[in-house]
């Protein structure tokens, strides 16, 4: 990675965290609504955000259901970036891309966490309650937000769907990065 990924994954880290932390309230428990999870379009367009995803989920964990937050909640992340990062790499349909990026942290943060919370709230309901409990939330911030999101990105990078340098042109010239 050169020295605009590695900031660029260092930014996302530290926006993850900064704003799931900020309105914590809402970030954690049987019904969480993380706006943060809109950044989770951006392994699409920038595969070095899959580690700031990681690793800002990481750090916010901190703040959640202790441990079991920490290792399950971040794998998810993990998990759905992953698959977004891999949808970006493999499909060239722009809209199917979108949708299966958007789907990855969806799933995986629809199976995982009500895992989480089963073993970490007092009450713990059915686990397809808490499935639906995350997964349409989580559907909102990434579909609603990230959607959005993308768009801006792909048109201040000036990314051509059609170019396979996925911006590198313009977002990661290493000539730039003296």
């Amino acid at each position: 990675m050169n020295i605009k990924q590695i900031t660029r994954a260092g930014v996302t880290a530290a926006l993850y965290a900064l704003v799931t932390v900020a309105i914590s309230p809402l970030s954690y428990g049987p019904f969480q609504i993380r706006f943060s999870e809109a950044l989770c379009i951006l392994p699409l367009l920038f595969p070095e955000c899959t580690v700031g995803l990681t690793i800002g989920c990481l750090i916010a964990n901190f703040f959640g259901n202790g441990p079991i937050d920490i290792v399950l909640g971040t794998t998810a992340t993990l998990i759905g970036a992953l698959g977004t990062l891999l949808a970006g790499r493999f499909i060239k349909n722009v809209p199917l891309k979108l949708i299966v990026g958007i789907l990855c942290p969806v799933i995986s943060n629809m199976l995982l966490i009500p895992v989480v919370l089963l073993l970490t709230t007092e009450n713990p309901d059915s686990y397809f309650v808490y499935m639906v409990s995350i997964a349409w939330p989580e559907l909102l911030s990434i579909g609603v937000l990230g959607t959005p999101l993308y768009f801006a990105i792909k048109k201040i990078f000036k990314i051509d769907e059609n170019d396979d340098t996925k911006g590198e042109k313009q977002a990661d010239n290493p000539k730039d990065d003296n």
